[in-house]
């Protein structure tokens, strides 16, 4: 005699691996995803409902002038990081592995030191009786002081030095990966330095250059304490605007308007950055 077996409804099951993956979402819902809506809700409703703030920032040519400043300072200091960190990761892509370790401790130390108390130590360097203009008028390089403080030129410099190892750590893990023989190849069959570090070395580590690039152009955008000590008013960024809508102006949905926009960018250029760099890692595998 046959048994009739019946199926069971069939019941939702969570995928595998979800739970531990629970609290981690919680988490990013309620620090990132609750903050950015309640960011976007204060913009738009804020003294009034409507895209008000959005008009005033977009049309206003003295918050423009702010929204220039903020770009023309964050592309300044990526060009001059990357110019300066790559021979400073290829140095230490080819050197012993021992030497190689000091200095990047030295490298990651400087991290963790206290960003207020580099930016006041460039603060005294940089002044016109610091030690850069005395040392540069003792040597008689120059007749006067330079005026390296309250302008573009001591905001590049303060904040490419705190940017240099955010953009040395991805460049010497790419560096690193290349093949040395493929250099020596283009070596031997006639390329001449310059043509193997065009040709070769260049495009290998553009994944590198682009991931550092792109970390330090964010960072860029939404830094204060460095623009804001070394920096005069005349170079105001996007950061400093914001903190004085909010704390000395009490004008919340301005303020959260420009935040959402500096939020908006960001994720722009970091999608731009994974579409060129899947396209072009796509292009290299074929």
């Amino acid at each position: 005699m046959s048994v009739e077996t019946r199926q069971s409804p069939s019941t939702f099951r969570m995928p595998a691996g979800f739970n531990g993956l629970l609290p981690a979402l919680i988490l990013i819902v309620l620090f990132f995803v609750v903050p950015v809506v309640a960011l976007l809700l204060r913009s738009v409703t804020e003294p009034a409902p409507g895209l008000q703030n959005y008009a005033t920032l977009l049309g206003d040519s003295t918050y423009a002038r702010v929204f220039f400043n903020t770009f023309l300072v964050a592309a300044v200091v990526t060009a001059v990081t990357v110019l300066v960190a790559f021979p400073v990761a290829w140095m230490l892509a080819i050197m012993p592995s021992a030497l190689a370790s000091i200095i990047f401790g030295v490298i990651i130390l400087s991290m963790w030191t206290n960003l207020l108390t580099r930016t006041y130590a460039w603060m005294v360097l940089l002044q016109r009786t610091g030690v850069i203009n005395r040392t540069l008028m003792a040597a008689g390089v120059i007749d006067q002081p330079l005026p390296l403080i309250n302008n573009l030129t001591g905001v590049t410099i303060g904040m490419v030095y705190i940017m240099l190892p955010f953009m040395i750590l991805p460049l010497v893990g790419t560096l690193r990966a290349i093949d040395p023989m493929t250099l020596r190849a283009a070596a031997l069959c006639g390329a001449s330095p310059f043509q193997a570090f065009r040709r070769i070395l260049l495009p290998l580590s553009l994944p590198g250059i682009a991931a550092g690039a792109l970390m330090v152009f964010v960072m860029s955008l939404g830094y204060f304490v460095t623009p804001a000590l070394l920096g005069g008013t005349s170079n105001m960024m996007l950061a400093e605007m914001i903190a004085q809508m909010i704390q000395s102006l009490l004008n919340w949905g301005l303020g959260s308007a420009a935040a959402f926009i500096l939020l908006v960018v960001t994720m722009a250029l970091y999608a731009l950055q994974l579409r060129l760099v899947g396209v072009r890692r796509m292009s290299g595998g074929v």
